[in-house]
């Protein structure tokens, strides 16, 4: 269908790719990945047309039709509704819907046989085209992208640039081209609409090339994955998985050639240097020199999947809550995001807040801040120290800094080796941190602004979308820095990878009320589909809450074994009570202005809590595994 033959571009004296070659049949779906600035979206505007490459040529069949998304559309206009210009994606269909609406006009005052018969040749046209169905079609694909049926009719220019995206997205999709490339389609949707989006790429009839950040996305809907690197392309015929897999296999394969090559090199060269002043081994001399210039040189292995080993410092430790929400209720006109509702962050939450859009996710968040006004109480805990990330804080940065001015600005009196070293962990080289803002992508300027984020001194972060615009290396160090860091943490995300790496709670947003799911995202997803099978609705209880008041021990019975095990229940049971009490004591303690506000009372009243917080657990854990057993 599409053929890139030889091909080679150049950007200054750089070049991009050189003598690369890619066979794209129909039905295949492609996913390109590699590195920020390797060339993927240059390589997507090669194919169509817009860069000219400076070596090699294109192929492609007569009937081979590309649609392209790409962040260019951002930009995109219009007066007419959204349900409109996802319709123009139909412009024959349209065209003929016109011609007949005018005919029938006509023959209402002027009914001839020759109008009967254009009539019939624009219906059976239009049938053709499957005209009477594509209103349908295309509600179809807008609501399956997040739209409402009351938002179908509401000029495009009414929506931001993402929700935009969406439209332009559905546009494409209904005109179904040959081949179809979506350059970082997922940085507009939200959870529901990218799971939407995975099937329909999955079934799409044409070919597909995606380029996406989002692993789990680009895992599920695609079966070829071609990798930009190193000037060349890397084809691996399996999803992300699979390339990950082969990858670590092709990379020791190359690996011990590297080394094998290398040695042969040395050696080599010691024989030439010990005898090429001896005639009689002059022969043999020469015979490796030329076999050293004719020998193909193998390339040593090129790390990309970055360690990160990153040192977070705290002035202050927090108390056990870190924020808290009390009957909050929020609305906008007659949207009502909330009503109220209560919930509660406490120290070492990890907590991934997740849902469609528009159910108020990023305003909980701003909330949670300050930055959002909203009915009810918003509880800051004792030595709290907050930093909030979200997408505006790179208008923050300055854009006549340089990157390592700019961390030292906001560095909490790091050292430079030591804001150098942060930079490496973002993929910031020595000379990287001599660069203007203002010369760098929106990807490196997100590294930036969450390096500053990270550096700070707080013990507490609010992430609002933090891996949009960076690349898969730039999101494994982020979900490492994360993992290190011991403070409490809340953020949205529609990565679920990424969530999956760094969240030990889910919450979301049910009927106006912020939901708790005590556990991670893998389990949490369990738990859905549990719901969807079983019908179950209610989320399991917090491991810490009392296990022994939610469940009653058996009736007894005369086998002597079961008469053991119930006088087992029976003393952990009574243990459990008194650790409650104990527990419920050592809370208030905490909560004395005395102890909170004397570092070495906290410290000591902390441990007594987490040790008795850690019994009770140990307690009731044994309990369930009793009441099991005596159950069967």
């Amino acid at each position: 269908m599409l053929t890139l033959n030889n091909i080679s571009y150049f950007i200054g004296g750089r070049a991009l790719y050189r003598n690369i070659t890619m066979q794209i049949k129909p039905k295949d779906k492609i996913g390109l990945i590699g590195a920020n600035g390797t060339g993927k979206s240059t390589l997507l505007k090669v194919i169509t047309g817009e860069y000219s490459a400076d070596e090699g040529n294109i192929q492609k069949s007569k009937d081979c039709t590309i649609g392209f998304l790409n962040q260019d559309l951002l930009s995109f206009q219009s007066d007419e509704s959204i349900l409109a210009v996802a319709m123009e994606a139909f412009e024959e269909a349209t065209k003929i819907q016109i011609q007949m609406d005018q005919l029938i006009h006509k023959m209402e005052t002027d009914y001839t046989d020759d109008m009967i018969e254009k009539l019939s040749a624009l219906q059976e046209r239009f049938q053709a085209l499957e005209g009477y169905t594509i209103q349908s079609k295309a509600e179809k694909i807008l609501e399956g992208l997040g739209f409402s049926t009351n938002d179908l009719n509401k000029p495009l220019k009414n929506f931001s640039g993402g929700w935009r995206m969406r439209v332009m997205l559905a546009k494409m999709l209904l005109a179904k081209p040959a081949l179809l490339m979506l350059d970082e389609p997922t940085n507009h949707l939200d959870l529901p609409s990218i799971q939407w989006l995975e099937n329909y790429l999955r079934d799409y009839e044409g070919a597909v090339i995606v380029v996406s950040h989002d692993r789990e996305f680009i895992d599920n809907c695609v079966k070829t994955i071609v990798e930009v690197a190193q000037q060349t392309l890397n084809i691996y015929a399996g999803n992300y998985s699979f390339y990950l897999e082969e990858k670590e296999l092709r990379s020791e394969i190359q690996k011990a050639s590297f080394e094998n090559q290398q040695a042969k090199i040395k050696q080599t060269e010691r024989f030439i240097e010990r005898f090429k002043a001896k005639a009689s081994k002059s022969t043999q001399v020469q015979s490796r020199v030329k076999a050293l210039d004719r020998m193909d040189m193998i390339e040593d292995v090129v790390e990309d999947n970055q360690t990160v080993n990153f040192r977070f410092t705290f002035k202050t430790q927090p108390g056990r809550v870190i924020n808290e929400l009390k009957n909050i209720s929020k609305s906008y006109g007659d949207l009502h995001i909330l009503k109220n509702t209560d919930a509660k962050i406490e120290r070492g939450d990890k907590i991934a807040l997740i849902g469609a859009n528009g159910k108020g996710k990023s305003t909980v968040l701003r909330i949670l801040t300050g930055g959002e006004s909203a009915e009810g109480e918003v509880a800051l805990g004792h030595n709290v120290i907050s930093s909030f990330y979200a997408q505006h804080q790179l208008e923050s940065l300055n854009i006549n800094n340089e990157i390592l001015e700019e961390l030292k600005q906001h560095g909490s009196n790091r050292t430079e080796t030591e804001l150098r070293n942060v930079l490496g962990c973002f993929l910031f080289s020595s000379d990287d941190a001599f660069k203007k803002i203002k010369v760098l992508s929106g990807g490196e300027k997100s590294r930036v602004a969450l390096a500053k984020t990270l550096i700070s001194d707080a013990n507490y972060l609010l992430l609002d979308e933090p891996t949009n615009h960076l690349d898969m290396v730039s999101v494994n160090i982020l979900i490492q820095a994360l993992q290190q860091y011991e403070g409490t943490l809340i953020v949205i995300s529609h990565d679920r990878h990424f969530v999956s790496k760094v969240a030990n709670k889910i919450w979301y947003i049910e009927d106006q009320e912020i939901k708790v799911y005590p556990g991670t995202y893998d389990e949490y997803k369990y738990w859905i589909e549990n719901i969807k099978t079983t019908g179950a609705t209610a989320a399991p209880k917090e491991k810490k809450e009392p296990v022994a008041e939610k469940k009653k021990a058996p009736a007894p019975a005369a086998d002597p074994e079961i008469k053991k095990i119930q006088q087992q229940i029976s003393r952990l049971e009574e243990q459990i009570t008194a650790l409650e009490k104990k527990k419920t004591a050592a809370e208030e303690h905490l909560a004395k202005p005395e102890v909170y506000g004397n570092p070495d009372q906290l410290a000591k009243a902390s441990m007594e809590f987490d040790k008795v917080d850690k019994e009770l657990l140990q307690l009731q854990t044994e309990w369930e595994m009793c009441v099991e057993k005596l159950e069967q």
